[in-house]
């Protein structure tokens, strides 16, 4: 690429562009609007169900004991994960349902929600130790924030799966 040329010139301006970061929201299972409780529940089918092509039920009555981190941009729902505390779902504090929309995943939006969960965790249930069930694909993601991965793999609806711990 010439240093003049349009296509020079459109990369300077780009990266110059300020870089739109989501926002982020934590609420309980009863602060969520119907709107916002409609969009996580989409957007968890439109990738566990649907792009991974995996029946399962989703909808399995823990939504009701966590607490939801939505990342939104532009009040759209972008990524998403649902949190617990100590001695609900593993002994540890939890992680699950980790998502990022597929047309935003280049945008490193599940590094920032996975973040925010990390630290709300901290903030609010007081531990630094937590649990997750992470698809194997997903181990390197996983451990560049801090997880380990511990004991053996193991099938989950399907797909190959492995606990990790933070501490």
């Amino acid at each position: 690429m010439k240093p003049n040329s349009p296509e020079a010139v459109i990369a300077v301006v780009l990266k110059r562009l300020p870089v739109v970061k989501m926002q982020i929201k934590i609420v309980t299972f009863e602060e969520l609007s119907l709107q916002e409780l409609y969009k996580v529940l989409q957007l968890r089918s439109e990738v566990f169900v649907v792009e991974q092509d995996c029946v399962y039920q989703d909808i399995d009555g823990k939504d009701q004991k966590a607490l939801h981190v939505l990342g939104l941009k532009a009040n759209e729902l972008v990524a998403y994960t649902r949190i617990f505390p100590p001695g609900f779902y593993f002994e540890e504090a939890a992680i699950g349902r980790v998502v990022v929309q597929e047309n935003h995943r280049k945008n490193s939006y599940g590094h920032d929600i996975l973040r925010a969960s990390i630290r709300a965790i901290e903030e609010r249930f007081h531990t630094g130790r937590i649990k997750l069930s992470a698809q194997t694909y997903l181990t390197r993601f996983y451990e560049s924030h801090g997880f380990q991965q511990v004991g053996e793999g193991y099938l989950e609806d399907g797909i190959p799966h492995i606990a990790m711990i933070k501490d």
